[in-house]
């Protein structure tokens, strides 16, 4: 009887994944496969500690907080001493998926991205060398980095790898669209299988596919209609210097779109109807009517998958020999 339950199972298992139609541009979001439950519990602790920070207060949390969708709900963080930063901050959920990192993809990938924020003076605001000090001066860290890593001599490459080893199991499947794709046709209403219809009738899912619907091209923000705005960031352009590379951005995730308000590389933008208004007109060049945007917005709430969740990390406690942060410098 137990080998016919778990043939049973496997063949669920099978149809369920058979359900998914072979032209959709559209994929499910697959689970996190942990390999190394001690170093993504490291990468995890890593992740919260503040004093990765010059003022012991930023973690990467702070700007991709995990209980807002990955993201800050924020037009642009605040980095040390309340700085402005540049731009809006990305969702981490997720984040694996993506080609590269940031919005003008600088970081071939999460290991390379961990570091930058670290020693970028409008975020963490501390140095490389000074957060390695911190870590090695508290012995359950390197205790830690020991058993994971084989060394108590903890290395930037061990840490930014330990981090991106825990973002990699940030993601967010079992969506109700997801469970749609999966063949559950009672996932989804009418309204949002027409908003879904409407998504890719009228060309958003040339950008917006694969399984995070997005994350995966660099596209000009404004290719019908210029892109109006005062932030003063670049896109590619920044990196190469190329006038044709002006307002080209990484292509954002649209998974769980309704948690990462405001929109856009420059977080103008609050409400997720305005962004679709937007997004067709500058993009498609496309008038939406009230109703279509009103679909589509229907369709882009059921991309909300499970989000991660576990216990929070208790922080090994600072020695006599860790330096000091320093908030209000």
């Amino acid at each position: 009887m137990r080998s016919l339950s778990l043939l049973a199972g496997v063949c669920l298992s099978v149809n369920a994944l058979a359900a998914v139609p072979a032209n959709e541009p559209v994929q499910p979001i697959a689970p996190a496969e942990i390999t190394s439950p001690a170093k993504v519990e490291l990468g995890k602790q890593l992740f919260f500690d503040p004093r990765l920070s010059r003022s012991g207060f930023i973690s990467c949390n702070s700007c991709h907080n995990l209980s807002m969708g990955g993201s800050d709900n924020l037009p642009t963080s605040i980095g040390h001493n309340w700085q402005e930063g540049p731009i809006n901050s990305p969702t981490v959920l997720n984040s694996s998926l993506n080609l590269a990192q940031f919005w003008d993809g600088r970081a071939a990938d999460l290991k390379e991205q961990a570091a930058g924020p670290i020693a970028n003076p409008k975020e963490m605001a501390f140095t490389h060398i000074l957060a390695i000090d911190v870590l090695r001066s508290i012995p359950q860290y390197r205790d830690a980095f020991k058993t994971v890593y084989g060394s108590e001599e903890i290395t930037l490459d061990d840490v930014t790898d330990a981090i991106a080893e825990f973002e990699k199991t940030l993601v967010t499947p079992n969506s109700r669209f997801d469970k749609w794709l999966k063949g559950d046709k009672d996932a989804i209403t009418q309204t949002e299988r027409e908003g879904y219809e409407l998504f890719k009738s009228i060309g958003c899912v040339a950008c917006h596919n694969g399984p995070a619907l997005g994350g995966n091209s660099f596209q000009k923000m404004g290719l019908v209609e210029p892109y109006q705005t005062d932030n003063p960031a670049e896109g590619v352009a920044g990196l190469t210097g190329k006038d044709a590379d002006r307002f080209k951005f990484k292509v954002p995730t649209l998974r769980n779109v309704e948690l990462t308000y405001p929109y856009f590389h420059d977080g103008a933008y609050w409400k997720l109807e305005e962004s679709v208004d937007v997004m067709a007109r500058l993009q498609l060049g496309r008038k939406l009517s009230d109703e279509e945007i009103g679909k589509i917005t229907a369709f882009l709430k059921t991309l909300t998958g499970e989000q991660p969740s576990f216990a929070l990390p208790i922080l090994p406690p600072s020695s006599n020999d860790t330096p000091r942060p320093q908030p209000f410098e």
